[in-house]
């Protein structure tokens, strides 16, 4: 997923450096240097030093996106680091299934074009903040899990922290969901 995304990125202008480590954190000078970090890290631990440049320098300005586990599973361990992305993941009841998803926001220039729609990918469960600016969002039907069943969760949002802009997507399990 990271290489689709780095030549879209490459595409529109951008110039990408596509690092497999995120030691970088550390070095808040370094981070805001850039413009954008895309993270696709999961089910890591992040180093409190590593925590306080990346909370620093999305907080001076830089963007912070990404998607699925790479960003709202990435470190379980950092709640600071789980306020600033702004959820959490906790589950997929039912693992790969077919699902509705509603465009919460059509107008914005994030989901451009995009309609309501089905999909067939993990449907996630997930601790959000009600700061968020749902982009899109899922409607649970408790197939799964009867006690769920109902619950509004968002799939797609954006936020700012600080000066900086994170964006989040729950989609990307699969690389055709891009």
């Amino acid at each position: 997923c990271m290489a689709i995304f780095s030549a879209f990125l490459e595409r529109q202008g951008y110039a990408v450096q596509v690092l497999n480590s995120w030691e970088i954190y550390a070095d808040a000078e370094a981070l805001m240097a850039h413009d954008l970090i895309v993270q696709s890290v999961t089910m890591s631990e992040i180093t409190r030093d590593q925590r306080k440049g990346l909370l620093t320098a999305v907080e001076s300005g830089v963007g912070f996106a990404g998607w699925h586990g790479g960003i709202a599973d990435a470190f379980r361990n950092s709640a600071s680091y789980n306020f600033m992305v702004g959820g959490q993941f906790v589950g997929h009841p039912g693992g790969v299934i077919d699902f509705d998803v509603r465009v919460d926001r059509p107008e914005d220039p994030v989901m451009a074009g995009l309609a309501d729609f089905r999909v067939r990918t993990e449907q996630y469960y997930m601790h959000v903040d009600p700061r968020n600016e749902v982009l899109a969002s899922t409607v649970f039907t408790g197939e799964h899990m009867p006690w769920v069943a109902g619950v509004e969760m968002p799939l797609v949002w954006k936020r700012t922290w600080g000066e900086g802009r994170v964006f989040v997507s729950a989609f990307g399990h699969q690389a055709a969901e891009f």
